[in-house]
């Protein structure tokens, strides 16, 4: 807006400057007037231009005076191009400082996404961290917990040490028991050479009788048998404390009675020597004084016998023990005799209890039978008729006879009590 004022200022003071002159130059050139000496047509061409420099001095004054930028156009031109050239070195330094600073941004950018993506990684590395520590704490706990738990062990393994040690000298003794103990084996190593060279021989008889097991065969299907599988031959007790030479001296001799057992029982003109199987021989001996104390054998037939066969044995080893002490009370019940019940069915019965007290304290029973009493015939009788004759309730009472071990038999004693 201020150009366009300047504009119409100017039109407005050139034209009035222009009328001033026009009229001043026709009253000049009226009048004939000279200046300098001049003619009047070259005096009106003077005030002509004299005018028009008026006329540009006094608008070019006018917008001096009205416009700062009119004066800084004429007088600071200069000024304003060198101000004009340092604000653009300013402003292409700013543009160069612009363009760096947008790289650094750009590049601050990238680092910082970098930052962010580091950031993220560093936090998941945080949280692993996290479950690390807390594992490793449960671990450290669970350490603890096993620390403490060695440490008690600790303790009681230096307890364990200390026995051990005392073991230790205890096995020291030991050992040279153990170091007399070989050389008694090797002493009885000799004698079992010795065995092993009878060994030998008995496999040869038992060659010899194993044909004349084959041969048995039949005769057991057509000939009588003599003795069951089981059958008690002989019966003895072996005494403790023994060594083995006098353990197999007293078995040799109980073999020998079964023997001639067997000859009374079935005549001289038979075999009737009872064979054992030696390694069987050497097992109950070893067992008998490895065990210190009195042992009821009993050879038994290992299987039906027919008669001509030779009669083969088993060994039976059984801890003999105190039954029952002499007169001591077996059992006693009492019989309500209503005639329902047979004077035998009671008699069996009584009997079958004493059998089943004296099994259960250790009595041994006969193979075949599984009784262990003995009763006298005349005595048995008694009891019977008494049984018999009498009515009402009655009292059974058994006694022991006289001192019975495990070996047996069991001798009994009955008394027969009337009940009101």
């Amino acid at each position: 807006m201020e150009g366009i004022y300047l504009i119409l200022v100017m039109i407005i003071t050139g034209g009035a400057i222009a009328f001033i002159g026009d009229k001043l130059g026709t009253k000049i050139g009226k009048k004939r007037l000279s200046i300098f000496g001049l003619r009047p047509r070259h005096t009106s061409m003077v005030v002509t231009v004299v005018t028009g420099c008026f006329i540009t001095a006094l608008s070019i004054g006018f917008m001096v005076l009205i416009s700062q930028n009119v004066r800084t156009a004429l007088f600071g031109m200069d000024e304003l191009r060198q101000t004009m050239d340092a604000t653009l070195a300013e402003l292409d330094e700013a543009t160069e400082n612009l363009f760096k600073a947008q790289t650094e941004f750009e590049r601050a950018n990238e680092n910082l996404r970098m930052s962010k993506e580091e950031i993220v990684a560093l936090k998941e590395e945080q949280e692993e961290l996290r479950t690390e520590s807390e594992r490793l704490k449960e671990g450290n706990e669970q350490l603890e917990s096993t620390n403490a738990e060695l440490a008690a062990q600790n303790e009681n393994l230096s307890g364990t040490n200390a026995t051990l040690e005392a073991d230790n000298k205890k096995l020291g003794e030991f050992n040279i028991t153990l170091t007399a103990d070989n050389e008694k084996l090797s002493s009885d190593n000799d004698r079992l050479s010795s065995d092993n060279d009878k060994l030998s021989a008995d496999n040869s008889e038992l060659e010899e009788r194993n044909s004349r097991l084959r041969e048995g065969i039949i005769a057991i299907r057509e000939g009588d048998i003599t003795l069951r599988a089981g059958e008690i031959l002989a019966s003895g007790i072996i005494k403790g404390g023994q060594n083995a030479e006098e353990i197999s001296a007293e078995i040799n001799a109980l073999a020998e009675r079964a023997t001639q057992i067997l000859t009374e029982r079935f005549g001289g003109d038979e075999d009737n020597s009872v064979w054992i199987y030696q390694p069987e021989l050497q097992r109950v001996i070893s067992e008998i004084e490895a065990s210190g104390r009195d042992m009821v054998l009993r050879i038994t037939a290992a299987g039906n016998m027919v008669r001509g066969e030779p009669v083969r044995s088993r060994l039976e080893i059984y801890p003999n023990e105190l039954i029952f002490k002499k007169n001591e009370l077996i059992f006693s019940k009492v019989y309500d005799l209503n005639g329902e019940i047979r004077p035998e069915e009671i008699l069996q019965d009584f009997l079958t209890e004493i059998n089943k007290i004296a099994v259960a304290k250790g009595s041994l029973t006969d193979p075949l039978t599984g009784s262990v009493g003995r009763m006298e015939a005349t005595q048995l009788y008694e009891i019977f008729d008494s049984l018999s004759e009498v009515k009402g309730k009655v009292r059974l009472t058994a006694t022991a006879r006289e001192q019975t071990d495990s070996q047996g038999p069991l001798r009994l004693n009955i008394k027969l009590e009337q009940r009101e």
